[in-house]
């Protein structure tokens, strides 16, 4: 449902619905909401949904990368590199 929601470009009403799931989401629910995210540029809701896959998951290499994406999708060069250099400091490296 989130994907579908994420795809039409109704990313919040995908975070109210994960907001109000009766269980916790996963890293999995968190980053498909990111992924829309990206899709429509909304960095503010991006950076919320990537601060929950970190929390889930802190070493998966993938939001940092979304999310620097975003940034530089939106012209916002200082924070994709800072997203970067958090990847660089984790020592997370891009999946090939």
């Amino acid at each position: 449902m989130i994907d579908l929601l994420g795809r039409v470009g109704w990313l919040e009403e995908g975070e109210d619905l994960i907001v109000r799931m009766p269980y916790e989401p996963t890293a999995m629910t968190w980053m498909t909401l990111l992924a829309a995210c990206r899709m429509h540029l909304d960095v503010e809701r991006g950076k919320r949904a990537a601060e929950n896959v970190f929390r889930f998951d802190p070493d998966n290499a993938t939001p940092y990368i979304m999310l620097s994406n975003i940034y530089s999708a939106t012209g916002q060069w200082d924070d994709a590199a800072q997203m970067r250099k958090m990847m660089e400091n984790k020592c997370l490296k891009k999946a090939a």
